[in-house]
């Protein structure tokens, strides 16, 4: 593994060995729908399900959530780029300007079905389709950390797949937490962990069982490549098998210095990857780094600092024997850290999932409640016919 496996930024990705007993939540009902489309609530938690062409499924997004964008897009440009300025080619620049300088250096990697999809979300939010856009590229500003557990790492060989993501609380990101259920025409179906107008992924599954979670290192200004976060839902919307997620990392061009760890329930596989802007590498598991020196059996352990020396220690302790209760507290403190924004496990076997977000006074993910889902069953829900109805629009 290279010295370039540094991970630098401040999310901690983990597959964690999890088996929780409880029940999939109840369904409180549909909120809205809107032609294909419907938002739900799922035991207080926003699910939303988008499905037809691609600016359809952005026209859903947008009209079904139109108050949460709007309100995250103003904090996030009137409130939050206005504090601070961030230093480029040794200049002050406004947030919001550099992004439009990367979107100006990606948009001619970005695959037409997903400047449609962003098309869809400003009309049906009726935002300005910049503002859409620009919100859609910040993740190419920061970046995240990672492992996976299987085989004899776990009570049963079971694979486990999570992720914390240490991200920022107060951007109030987590107050449009969404799940979005998408169904894209000749698309895998698939599940992603995100907030209200983001459509691109940095956490997600898809019906082949394939999981994927994002982490980011250094490359700050090497933006000529498919936006991170797009590449994430390509391999989503594509990907049958780990091998086919990894031609999609490595096959295309990249950005910036991102790893990621990529796991296929149906092979009981995960691996870890380096794709940088000019390089490419894959971590198998069990592998060591001079920065990463406690490797164990079965696993992909990529973290940095004090944290991955506690990962490290309580995944080595517990090797072969976690259960639920032993799994979750693998995410506490101080492995996941103040800015913990949200915190998922798939068990990319069973397509389940569970998730927390920080709460909205920034406590971090891992103190709050767990959401459990399950993909193949909420891909079976539908909207009630009797619920307000928003018209759709093709395109």
């Amino acid at each position: 593994m290279p010295a370039a496996f540094r991970l630098t930024s401040h999310c901690l990705l983990l597959v964690l060995v999890v088996t929780l007993a409880a029940p999939l939540p109840t369904v409180a009902g549909t909120l809205a729908r809107c032609g294909e489309g419907f938002l739900e609530e799922v035991d207080g938690y926003r699910v939303l399900h988008i499905k037809g062409t691609a600016y359809e499924m952005g026209y859903q997004h947008g009209a079904l959530l139109k108050e949460h964008i709007r309100e995250s897009m103003r904090y996030l440009f009137e409130v939050k780029a206005k504090e601070k300025k961030l230093q480029f080619l040794g200049l002050e620049i406004r947030p919001k300007d550099l992004i439009a300088k990367i979107a100006a250096h990606e948009r001619k990697f970005i695959p037409e079905r997903f400047m449609r999809e962003l098309e869809g979300v400003a009309d049906g939010a009726e935002c300005e389709l910049e503002d859409v856009v620009m919100a859609n590229f910040i993740p190419e500003l920061f970046h995240c950390s990672g492992f996976a557990m299987m085989n004899s790492a776990t009570r049963d060989g079971t694979l486990y797949h999570g992720r914390i993501l240490d991200y920022s609380t107060d951007w109030k990101l987590q107050e449009h937490a969404v799940l979005v259920v998408a169904e894209g025409e000749g698309r895998i179906p698939l599940v992603n962990v995100t907030y209200a107008g983001f459509i691109g992924s940095v956490t997600g599954m898809n019906a082949e069982h394939v999981s994927v979670g994002e982490m980011g290192g250094r490359g700050f200004g090497h933006w000529d490549g498919v936006p991170m976060s797009l590449l994430v839902r390509r391999v989503l919307e594509e990907a049958d098998t780990l091998d086919e997620a990894v031609a999609v990392f490595r096959d295309n061009p990249r950005t910036c210095e991102y790893y990621y760890v990529v796991a296929d329930g149906d092979e009981n596989r995960a691996v870890g990857l380096a794709a940088h802007w000019n390089k490419f590498e894959i971590v198998e598991p069990g592998a060591a780094h001079p920065r990463l020196p406690e490797p164990t059996d079965d696993t992909v352990l990529l973290s940095a600092g004090s944290r991955y020396t506690e990962l490290a220690r309580r995944v080595r302790e517990g090797k072969g024997t976690f259960d639920a209760a032993g799994a979750l507290r693998l995410m506490d403190c101080p492995v996941a850290m103040k800015s913990n924004l949200h915190s998922v496990l798939f068990e990319p076997r069973s397509t389940r999932l569970w998730v927390a977000n920080a709460s909205p006074d920034g406590q971090p993910a891992a103190t709050q409640k767990y959401f459990k889902f399950q993909l193949t069953e909420l891909l079976g829900h539908e909207a009630d016919a009797k619920a307000t109805e928003i018209a759709p629009r093709s395109r």
